[in-house]
């Protein structure tokens, strides 16, 4: 295999990403210092063509300088979306015609390709063809046994192989280890403090608002696309955190409450992080929302105290919108805390 710096390639329909998907550009990407993806099929999806997929794919792997995301390291990915007017062959197309293709699309694109990472037995011959290296990821579906035909099938059944981006995309969500129950609220309404003393109650952990996280780390520069990074990656610190809970895992704030700071700030919502708020419904087995009736703290990065009531009043109204039951908390931390483990049955 060349010397460093070399140039990765991986080919797929990625209809849909799943994990097997990102075991794959995990593992190319750790060998290369630069991945080049191409993502097509011919015929293509109707209702998620490559370009969307490979938007996916992109915000799987959007990092922030300022935040400490799993990403895929320093390893640059290269995604390109091919559409039919790239030429792109039928998929029943003979080996021949698809590796040919590939070389002349990169010889167009002025791209060169040092190495072939595929999980595929079309890979050797594609590989040669093009005249480097190639290297196989789990061909044998052993650590990731799954496939975009199983997903195309039956996503609900095989959603634990999707990325929460990616499963929302479909309308589906991952099963979990422990039921999540979130807790949804205006600036300074006790969010933190609740979830704090209810993984202190219940003897389990806690994920905390990581769009406040992020906001402090940017100095409160958030920028439009960093709405969808603080989802995505809300969503992954809680699948990570689901593992070490015992029996119910607390979270503070979803992916709904992250797209309504988006209107709020930018006036407009991606299109990913819509999809994300629009299946907390599913994701989570039950929603507070905090009363704004405590003592209103000003640390700095909070609005001013009177847009409480109004964005008290939007969390209701979307709620509403998504047909998504709640349950008000009020009162003292104890009291709270006592009205949440009633309704759960943990009191």
């Amino acid at each position: 295999m060349p010397s460093t710096p070399r140039a990765g390639l991986v080919v797929g329909k990625f209809w849909p990403p799943h994990r097997g998907h990102q075991l794959l550009l995990e593992t190319a990407a750790a060998q290369v210092t630069e991945l080049l993806v191409l993502v097509y099929a011919n015929p293509d999806s109707p209702t998620h063509p490559a370009a969307e997929r490979a938007q996916w794919l992109r915000e799987l792997y959007r990092g922030d300088e300022a935040a400490e995301g799993p990403g895929i390291g320093p390893t640059p990915l290269r995604i390109y979306a091919l559409a039919a007017a790239d030429g792109v062959p039928p998929d029943a197309a003979d080996d021949y015609t698809q590796r040919e293709f590939v070389r002349q699309w990169l010889a167009r694109q002025g791209l060169r390709a040092d190495v072939v990472f595929s999980s595929e037995d079309y890979g050797p011959g594609f590989a040669g063809h093009l005249g480097v290296p190639h290297v196989a990821v789990d061909n044998a579906r052993a650590q990731v046994p799954i496939s975009g035909t199983l997903i195309r099938a039956a996503a609900r059944e095989v959603a634990g192989y999707l990325h929460p981006l990616v499963a929302a995309q479909l309308g589906v969500v991952p099963p979990a280890p422990v039921p999540r129950v979130v807790f949804l609220g205006a600036e300074s309404s006790g969010k933190s403090t609740l979830c704090a003393a209810l993984a202190d109650a219940c003897h389990t952990v806690w994920v905390p608002e990581y769009g406040r996280t992020l906001h402090e780390q940017k100095h409160g520069n958030l920028e439009f696309e960093d709405l969808l990074y603080i989802a995505r990656r809300h969503a992954e610190l809680e699948d990570e955190a689901a593992t070490q809970a015992q029996g119910v895992l607390f979270c503070d704030t979803n992916a709904a409450t992250t797209a309504l700071y988006s209107y709020y700030y930018f006036h407009r919502c991606d299109p990913i992080l819509r999809a994300m708020a629009a299946v907390c419904g599913q994701r989570y087995a039950h929603t507070f929302v905090c009363a704004p009736t405590v003592p209103f703290e000003q640390d700095g990065w909070r609005g001013p105290e009177a847009l409480r009531s109004f964005q008290h009043g939007m969390i209701l109204m979307q709620l509403d919108f998504f047909g998504i039951p709640y349950t008000l908390v009020e009162g003292t931390v104890a009291e709270r805390v006592a009205q949440v483990r009633e309704v759960l049955g943990t009191a």
